[in-house]
């Protein structure tokens, strides 16, 4: 069975960890708050390398707004002014980033501790009760979230249930560094998407979908994270996904700079959200006493399109009792 710890402490109630770990080595640290990844280790040429970012002890996660390794939502990314509209009613949300709601709100889903429900031998199950009028959202909603570590991957199912439309949009927000050191800009990275949500002001959509071709975000062949001339290139788009294409198919790949581990993502979700984490803010000291700073790692966030309540001709966000939300996602790391 997974190991089960507690980590730490959290408004008077213990935090705690679930370590998965599969035949092959791989081991998958979980906590309970942010149902969120604290650790994740591949073995290569004899070490267990980190390959994502995370903290050893639990208190710098209280003061975290990077949002490393956690489950973000109701709504996942942005949603403009912090309001809605859903069938003739206006709702009006918690802001948390200007004007705007970012990853569910002050108090969204990373911000919680959820309830370990079942372990099974390569698997941990996590739920989470939001209720009616949580962060301004209408609606309660029970979320269950299950991670399971097979090999090299490691699975995600979520299914959400409400009692009355609501606009879900729950996304893993792990970091990933295929070094387990250093910035990530010589990684390389391709994405099957051939368009982007274009931004406006606050990183919020305008409603245009643009094609990424022979421009800075034209990643369809794979490419570090560079421009030609060697200068950085600062990535938090939204990429749009073939509608068309099969479940074994990544969305996303991202290879190390030696070529020694390559990360690839599958997902039913109609976006991915890449961000190079070129706003991390420097003096966060990581795992194996890594000091993070800006690109430390890269974000593939599986996801549908941000602000897509406000954008009618995006994909539908709105879980109703008849229609729960579900959404799966499988990250793959090897050698």
């Amino acid at each position: 069975m997974p190991r089960r710890t507690v980590f730490g402490e959290f408004e008077g109630h213990p935090v705690e960890e679930v370590v998965l770990t599969s035949a092959e080595g791989v081991t998958v640290a979980i906590l309970n708050y942010g149902a969120l990844v604290r650790d994740w280790r591949v073995p290569v040429d004899g070490t267990r390398r980190p390959v994502v970012l995370g903290f050893e002890e639990f208190p710098p996660y209280l003061a975290d707004s990077a949002y490393f390794g956690a489950i973000c939502g109701r709504v996942g990314n942005r949603i403009g002014g912090a309001r809605f509209t859903l069938d003739g009613v206006t709702h009006r949300l918690d802001a948390n980033e200007g004007r705007n709601h970012l990853h569910g709100g002050p108090k969204g889903s990373a911000k919680r501790l959820w309830t370990i429900r079942t372990l099974a031998e390569d698997s941990v199950t996590l739920t989470l009760h939001s209720p009616d009028g949580d962060m301004g959202y209408p609606g309660a909603l029970d979320l269950v979230l299950t991670y399971r570590l097979s090999g090299y991957t490691l699975e995600l199912e979520w299914e959400a249930r409400t009692d009355q439309p609501t606009p879900v949009n729950i996304i893993q927000h792990n970091y990933f560094n295929l070094m387990g050191h250093g910035d990530v800009l010589d990684h390389r990275l391709a994405v099957a998407g051939t368009a982007v949500t274009t931004l406006g002001d606050g990183q919020i959509p305008t409603g245009a979908i643009d094609p990424i071709a022979g421009t800075r975000l034209d990643f369809r062949a794979g490419r570090t994270m560079r421009d030609s001339d060697g200068a950085e290139i600062e990535i938090d788009n939204n990429f749009v996904l073939p509608t068309r294409r099969r479940r074994e198919d990544p969305v996303g790949r991202l290879v190390a700079p030696d070529s020694s581990l390559t990360l690839e993502i599958f997902t039913d979700q109609p976006g991915l959200q890449i961000y190079n984490g070129w706003k991390i803010e420097p003096g966060a000291m990581g795992l194996n006493g890594e000091a993070y700073g800006r690109f430390a790692g890269v974000c593939l966030e599986d996801q549908n399109f941000p602000d897509a309540i406000n954008h009618p001709h995006f994909p539908d966000c709105v879980a109703t009792p008849q229609r729960p939300y579900r959404h799966w996602c499988a990250i793959a790391i090897r050698p």
